[in-house]
């Protein structure tokens, strides 16, 4: 069914809006159970993560919200315009030694200014979106030619893969890819590029496993997780505990086993195995079923859209927050390996969560012309 069958013209998309608000609200509710355990072993305060979830989070994710969803187009393509080179300048500066940090997370992907820690490839991730809706949408004529066209807007868009993947933070730099290619896949380049392009993304993705032990280990386990359950297969054994735990109706929000300091970040990357510890199965297939309907009515509103450049504005924000929620929830079933990305909307990270709801706010304004 059409946007306009649920909305008159000029009007906000309120079932899209209902479908984020639910998602939002329900991972509040979740971080505060799952996190509460490491929170008060690290800082003493039960609801510490919540608490920065809520300031860094929320509060600004709730201005950018408004702000893009009631932006002009024309001030709205040069807000995303600036934020892409703006993210593009911070990228540089993380890989700078001692301005960039690793949070000791093993990857240089921060910045912390004046004691706020800001990760610029949660920034990029919507800037490039806008970089490259407005470069497919003026190349739209010369997308069909390899050399004039394709390589130009692709060579582009790697821009900020190859910085992220020099961080090193292949998790995020996947997903960037997945951008990239989604969006040339929208702008109807044509399928014998995009063929050519996966077979290379293939190649290039199996020399960064093979050049670095580490993710060959990780490739490995994601193959065969029983082969070492308390060294490298620990983190998705324990996953799989927590999700086989839950049963049909969980044990009970609040009660998970894991999250006492069984389960590694259990309030980030893998607070979905929390969810399902505590939820269920029930709950946790309605979670995946809201995720796949915001997803669902976000395209609808890229179909719909007036103009190419909405079209493709609106289609790469789906896919990015697709991409990411399929390869968080894939890598604690077994389907992915472990990526170290966090769930859109539920997963602790105020520059995550403020970024993501800006998204939702540009599809808003999309879905109101």
């Amino acid at each position: 069914m059409s946007v306009r069958a649920y909305k008159k013209s000029g009007e906000a998309d309120y079932l899209l809006l209902s479908y984020f608000i639910l998602l939002l609200l329900f991972g509040l509710i979740m971080l505060t159970s799952a996190s509460s355990v490491t929170a008060f072993d690290r800082f003493g305060d039960t609801y510490f993560f919540i608490k920065r979830q809520l300031l860094y989070g929320v509060t600004p994710g709730i201005i950018a919200f408004f702000v893009f969803s009631k932006l002009s187009y024309p001030t709205l393509k040069k807000a995303g315009m600036a934020g892409f080179y703006i993210s593009i300048a911070l990228l540089v500066a993380v890989l700078i030694p001692g301005v960039g940090s690793t949070l000791n997370t093993g990857a240089r992907s921060w910045l912390i200014v004046a004691g706020f820690s800001l990760q610029p490839a949660e920034l990029v991730k919507l800037g490039m979106i806008f970089f490259l809706a407005h470069q497919l949408s003026v190349r739209k004529n010369e997308l069909q030619d390899l050399k004039q066209g394709f390589l130009v807007v692709l060579g582009l868009g790697l821009v900020p893969v190859g910085l992220v993947v020099l961080q090193p933070d292949i998790g995020t730099a996947s997903i960037l890819f997945a951008i990239v290619f989604g969006m040339l896949f929208i702008a109807r380049a044509k399928m014998a590029h995009l063929g050519g392009l996966a077979a290379v993304a293939m190649i290039a993705f199996m020399i960064l496993i093979a050049v670095a032990p580490y993710r060959a280990a990780r490739f490995t386990t994601f193959l065969h997780p029983e082969l070492d359950p308390q060294g490298i297969g620990y983190h998705i054994n324990q996953a799989f505990l927590a999700i086989g735990s839950g049963g049909w109706i969980g044990l009970g929000l609040g009660h998970s086993q894991q999250k006492f300091q069984y389960l590694p970040e259990v309030h980030a990357d893998s607070i979905f195995a929390v969810i399902a510890e505590e939820t269920g199965f029930i709950v946790t297939t309605g979670i995946i079923v809201l995720l796949i309907l915001l997803s669902l009515r976000g395209l609808q509103v890229a179909k719909e859209a007036g103009d190419e450049y909405s079209r493709l504005l609106a289609g790469g924000i789906i896919i990015w927050l697709a991409t990411q929620s399929f390869f968080n929830i894939g890598a604690m079933v077994g389907l992915m390996p472990l990526t170290g990305v966090p769930l859109p909307f539920v997963s602790h990270g105020g520059s995550a969560l403020a970024i993501a709801m800006a998204s939702v706010g540009v599809l808003i304004n999309i879905s109101r012309k």
